[in-house]
């Protein structure tokens, strides 16, 4: 099996576009080379240069790909709708438009992909890992935001030929057990897929091996995080912390540094026949990017240590 293991601009603290202090682009795309990853994902739109050409050149001059493009938006209030179909319009249209990652024999859904996240309520940005406290969606939301859901997804698939991939993530509206099941019910695998993050199932209180498992029907592609179980603990025990500043205070550490067993999980994975692209994520404040090349590098060397090629 062919496991591609890719990086992702959060590594160097570039989540919003609207931070003064994000690093220069080309650092990224540098630095990711420099560490051995094999592509990275767009981060933030706007973040890498729009224009194909340029970007095309950049990436072939560094041995890279682009494995996703992320919508990372509010997918629950109506009036967000069309802002979400542009984005996924332009995003989709980018990806057709650049190098195509290595193709992937036998997958049914290769990259690259639009990963679905559902971000924006602070409530349950509060409420991130704290799955009792968190409020959920009314039936009527619910049901809105996955219409919205489908609507992106098949746009996608429909106009540009990309596979969506849906993320649940802390600090959002489709992050616990309960929300990620029903969501999988409800949304036809025809129209998209999982993308399942060992990090983020952790922080949220599930054990990833057994999230893999049982979803490897729908997984169509994987993050990996480790997180800092002791930081973890104190952020959960004290305070409602938002899911950002928390990884400011350094919940997320390199590969093979944190609580995760990343061989029990390349165990799983191989278990259930999963090939194609890994993408190492380690969330920061970008004031904190002088150290991302340390420790990409070490998420890199860790994985390779382990047996990930």
């Amino acid at each position: 099996m062919t496991q591609r293991i890719t990086s992702a601009p959060c590594c160097w603290g570039v989540d919003d576009v609207r931070n003064p202090h994000l690093p220069p682009w080309t650092k990224v795309l540098d630095e990711a080379a420099a560490a051995g990853y094999a592509g990275l994902e767009l981060g933030p739109w706007g973040y890498l240069p729009q224009d194909p050409t340029r970007l095309g050149a950049e990436l072939r001059q560094r041995g890279l790909h682009i494995v996703a493009g992320t919508i990372f938006d509010d997918l629950v209030s109506p009036e967000n709708l069309e802002k979400l179909r542009t984005q996924a319009d332009q995003i989709c249209a980018l990806l057709k438009q650049l190098p195509a990652p290595p193709a992937d024999a036998g997958k049914a859904h290769p990259a690259p992909y639009l990963v679905l996240i559902d971000w924006g309520s602070l409530a349950r940005d509060l409420a991130a890992g704290r799955s009792a406290q968190a409020p959920r969606l009314a039936e009527a939301d619910w049901r809105r935001m996955v219409e919205h859901i489908r609507t992106l997804a098949r746009l996608a698939r429909d106009r540009h030929g990309v596979r969506a991939v849906i993320h649940p993530h802390a600090g959002g509206f489709i992050e616990f057990d309960d929300e990620i099941r029903r969501l999988v019910a409800e949304v036809p695998h025809d129209e998209a897929g999982l993308c399942l993050d060992t990090g983020h199932l952790f922080y949220s209180g599930m054990n990833p091996q057994a999230w893999l498992r049982e979803h490897a029907a729908r997984l169509d592609y994987v993050h990996f995080k480790d997180v800092n179980a002791e930081r973890l603990a104190r952020i959960l025990a004290g305070e409602p912390v938002r899911f950002f500043d928390a990884c400011a205070q350094g919940v997320m550490c390199p590969m093979g540094q944190g609580a995760l067993d990343y061989p029990a999980i390349r165990q799983t994975l191989l278990d259930i026949g999963y090939q194609g692209a890994i993408t190492v994520e380690q969330e920061r404040d970008p004031r904190h990017a002088d150290t991302s090349l340390r420790d990409v590098r070490a998420s890199r060397e860790y994985l390779r240590g382990i047996g990930f090629a």
